[in-house]
């Protein structure tokens, strides 16, 4: 396959823009594999969209009138990783699908983790309708009736002592809701995350991030913000080998005990990779946090009611924290919605405002997650999300005993990844990713790209059975292709 990768000749050009100029013909190529490897640093979160691949699918797939759109969009919005330029046009989503200008559906298996019931759920919708003809919106210094049921079914739905909650318009506010309580509860600033974690875009939030595409020339950052290696006993610093022997976890204890002033540890209870540590990982770290009056603070933004089975993913681990913050699928896919959940005796700040948010609790965002909630009651989705898992994931083991460069695949309920790699050297294997991705977008299904090389797959926890095949079809197709490529 011939590929076009490009460098600019300024070497103090921007790296996306030196990546737009490169000609596989041989030219300079120990200068443009050194920029493809300062590149991987950007790839945390997803395919970079300056990549060739995009721009040659982009060329194949999408008519004029598409184009055009995309040039406009390009033209006012600025530009920023994975955002703008956009791949393509939406103008219709429902259930699994998303559908483009053309009419092309797509099996979305991305949808910024929000579609735990699907998009345009009924229940949902109906519900966001008859609130916007009823109460559009609350002032503040009052509350609203939709606002006080949803707190009540959180606080019901959550282990005690989480009974007390704050919402946010996203889950990056609600993060840093969790860090100023924590300090005002600790009296402590510094805070113990992880490398390559997401906790948000803000900048107190991407101080206490991991990730080079957020944190690249943006400091100074939060000062305090420690960091350790992340539970992944595939890339493991201590050489696990794909059997975790919880050294990571013991090195949170040691950092503790070093610092003996951290407020807070703020952590992924799993790793939208996808990761999951073993479950002594959260019990030694829960120790430890009780042991130097460190709170723990747990993001489940992207995973909570329900993506791994159970309506909070640290109920999988038999700890509970301090702090949970949820988010993404709370406003079922239509509203954005966040909260703050934290144990009661933490209610110590009346006259302090710890988000304040214009709107914290807006009524039609609320109704929405109360439908979402009673959809994935009424549905049993929280069973269905670990039937239907088990399921892909027996599939998609038989896939990786097909293809050698399949080196890892995991899961837990609807979370699901699929680890490329070199076979020879076992390094990532970006390239092949990218390609992939592609190559399925091509043939009707998207999904995101974790670590430049890890094919995350997040569907609706309510996936017909059909579609979660067909999906796994269509992976399975695009590896054959691109292998022979």
């Amino acid at each position: 396959m011939h590929r076009n990768i490009i460098s600019a000749d300024s070497k103090t050009a921007p790296v996306g823009l030196r990546l737009l100029v490169i000609r596989s013909n041989g030219f300079q190529r120990g200068r443009v594999d050194n920029m493809k490897k300062e590149l991987d640093d950007f790839r945390s979160e997803g395919e970079l969209n300056i990549s060739p691949y995009r721009k040659a699918w982009q060329e194949k797939s999408i008519d004029n009138a598409t184009r055009l759109l995309l040039e406009e969009d390009a033209k006012y919005f600025l530009h920023q990783s994975l955002s703008t330029p956009c791949l393509n046009v939406l103008r219709r989503c429902n259930g699994s699908y998303v559908e483009d200008l053309e009419g092309n559906r797509i099996l979305d298996f991305h949808g910024n983790s929000v579609h735990q019931v699907g998009f345009g759920h009924p229940t949902v919708i109906d519900a966001a309708k008859q609130q916007l003809d009823e109460l559009s919106f609350c002032t503040r210094r009052f509350t609203n009736v939709p606002a006080i049921e949803l707190a009540k079914k959180l606080t019901s739905l959550a282990p005690d002592p989480l009974n007390k909650l704050l919402f946010a318009p996203g889950g990056t506010s609600a993060i840093g809701i969790a860090l100023k309580l924590a300090r005002m509860a600790t009296g402590r600033f510094k805070t113990i995350s992880m490398w390559d974690a997401f906790h948000g875009a803000s900048l107190d939030a991407i101080s206490l991030g991991g990730e080079a595409m957020f944190r690249k020339d943006a400091g100074p950052l939060l000062p305090g913000t420690e960091h350790v290696p992340p539970p992944d006993d595939q890339h493991c610093p201590w050489d696990c080998a794909g059997s975790c022997t919880l050294k990571c976890a013991e090195y949170v204890d040691y950092v503790l005990a070093k610092e003996g002033d951290v407020c807070a540890v703020v952590a992924e209870t799993v790793r939208s990779i996808p990761y999951f540590p073993p479950k002594e990982y959260w019990q030694i770290v829960r120790e430890a946090c009780d042991r130097h009056g460190a709170l723990l603070i747990l993001d489940e933004i992207p995973h909570c009611l329900g993506r791994t089975g159970s309506w909070f993913t640290f109920e999988n681990y038999d700890v509970i924290p301090d702090i949970v913050v949820i988010g993404k699928g709370l406003g079922g896919g239509v509203f954005p919605l966040a909260a703050v959940l934290a144990r009661q005796d933490l209610d110590i700040a009346p006259e302090r405002a710890l988000g304040h948010y214009t709107h914290e609790k807006n009524p039609v965002a609320c109704a929405a997650g109360l439908a979402t909630l009673r959809v994935i009651e009424q549905e049993g989705l929280l069973q269905r999300s670990k039937d239907m898992g088990a399921r892909a994931l027996d599939k998609l083991t038989q896939l990786q005993q097909r293809y050698p460069v399949i080196g890892h695949v995991r899961g837990q309920g609807l979370l699901l990844g699929v680890e490329l790699i070199n076979p020879e050297s076992g390094d990532r294997n970006v390239d092949l990713a990218e390609r992939v991705l592609y190559s399925s977008l091509s043939k009707g299904l998207s999904f995101k790209i974790s670590m430049g090389n890890v094919l995350t797959l997040a569907p609706p926890l309510n996936i017909p059975e059909k579609d979660m095949d067909r999906a796994i079809d269509i992976i399975d197709e695009s590896l054959a292709e691109c292998q022979l490529e």
